[in-house]
């Protein structure tokens, strides 16, 4: 994984936990549900590197 996906990847997840700290406290729960699905699809990228890079090695 490069450094820049690895910023990438750190950005959309700290959007997505912005998004749904911002949804509780304004009790919105689709800002909550959309904040959880960008964390979610960080995460799958993170993993999906993660492999990518165990079979370089």
């Amino acid at each position: 994984m490069s450094a820049a996906d690895k910023i990438q990847n750190a950005a959309e997840d700290l959007a997505g936990k912005a998004k749904e700290a911002l949804g509780n406290l304004t009790n919105d729960d689709s800002k909550v549900a959309e904040g959880k699905a960008e964390q979610a699809k960080a995460d799958a990228k993170k993993a999906g590197e993660n492999v990518k890079d165990a079979f370089k090695h």
